[in-house]
């Protein structure tokens, strides 16, 4: 019997990822390599496997300080959109590049395209930005559309149709202080998806472009250095399940406890977020397979602010039942995709320019 996520929450079952019932070490393999901090993934129309890279920044004078220490992330032409060809032999190339893109001199941890999708005859790809949008207008003046939603037709012809970031400086779904990251995207029949992790928020971006917010995730009370703090929820992935209902992870935000991020599931037409699975950390994706099993990735174990990198992917099937895929074998995931057939992709070393992949994992 086939169970999928959303018919464990009409059961009212609610899933806790403390303890894994399985195991498997299976070895990775290689699809892609060389990439620039790969992100999202989707299947193209052609069947062929589509990745953006986030880039590596540049040299510019158009640059941001990095919002965790000293320094500054300094702009470049450098994000881009790869294909990857899964027959015998593998074969991989870029596609579409001069995508916007914002690192540190080392090209780590880059701010550009974060996800891509299909649908509409186009490609939709969401580039992030990250902080309060109003430092971004020398990009908007120079036409730099970071924040934005991008349309790109199949000749390769780039549209900006939507700036989210903009959208946060009018609306500010979370009440809180101004701050806009678009995230994930997931592309349906009738509308566009998609996460602001800066914002806290799930957002429905409809045909005519008008933005809608679905859902805000609010800030919890947690224990932190000193005492308890406010954490906010940082919003990642999203999935559409088949009833329309929504799922989204989230990695969470400083402190960054260990077991602390949820999986939530929002109403087709918005409401409330309701927690269905708890003890996860640090949510980067989130998919439902063709056989309705879920699957979780982490994108860190043990918080981002302890030492180590190890990411973990944990596929959820009937009755809750949970396996741990790659174990220990994944380095900074960054999004997963599931095939047909069940084998999962995941990209990883997602924050490092140059050492990017894309692995496929075999259940």
């Amino acid at each position: 019997m086939v169970v999928s996520m959303s018919r464990w929450v009409m059961a009212g079952v609610l899933v806790v990822a403390g303890s894994i019932s399985a195991v498997s070490a299976q070895t990775p393999v290689v699809m892609a390599q060389g990439l620039d901090n790969p992100r999202g993934m989707a299947f193209g129309p052609d069947g062929a496997i589509y990745v953006v890279e986030a880039g590596r920044g540049g040299t510019s004078s158009l640059c941001l300080a990095v919002p965790t220490g000293p320094g500054q992330r300094c702009y470049g032409a450098t994000g881009a959109v790869t294909r990857v060809l899964t027959g015998t032999p593998l074969q991989q190339g870029r596609v579409l590049g001069g995508l916007p893109s914002i690192a540190v001199p080392s090209g780590a941890e880059a701010t550009g395209p974060h996800d891509i999708d299909f649908g509409f005859n186009a490609a939709f790809i969401t580039v992030g930005s990250g902080g309060d949008p109003a430092t971004l207008q020398p990009f908007r003046t120079a036409g730099i559309p970071f924040g934005n939603l991008l349309l790109v037709t199949y000749t390769g012809q780039i549209t900006p149709i939507v700036d989210v970031a903009a959208s946060e400086t009018a609306r500010n779904p979370d009440g809180g202080l101004l701050d806009s990251n678009l995230y994930s995207l997931d592309i349906t029949n009738t509308r566009g998806i998609v996460t602001d992790a800066g914002a806290n928020a799930l957002l429905q971006i409809a045909p005519d472009l008008s933005i809608t917010t679905l859902a805000v995730f609010p800030e919890r009370t947690v224990a932190g250095p000193g005492g308890n703090v406010q954490m906010q929820s940082v919003p990642t992935g999203v999935v559409e399940a088949a009833d329309g209902s929504l799922y989204v992870g989230e990695l969470t935000g400083f402190p960054f406890p260990v077991g602390g991020a949820n999986v939530y599931r929002i109403p087709a037409g918005g409401g409330a977020p309701t927690v269905v699975a708890t003890g996860f950390t640090n949510i980067i994706d989130i998919a439902l397979g063709p056989d309705g099993s879920a699957y979780v990735l982490e994108h860190d174990t043990n918080s981002l602010l302890t030492a180590g990198n190890i990411g973990r992917l944990v596929k959820i099937g009937p009755f809750g039942f949970q396996t741990e895929l790659a174990a220990g074998l994944l380095t900074d995931p960054g999004s997963l995709l599931i095939g047909s057939d069940n084998a999962v992709y995941v990209t990883t070393n997602s924050k490092s320019a140059g050492t990017g992949q894309v692995v496929r994992i075999t259940q």
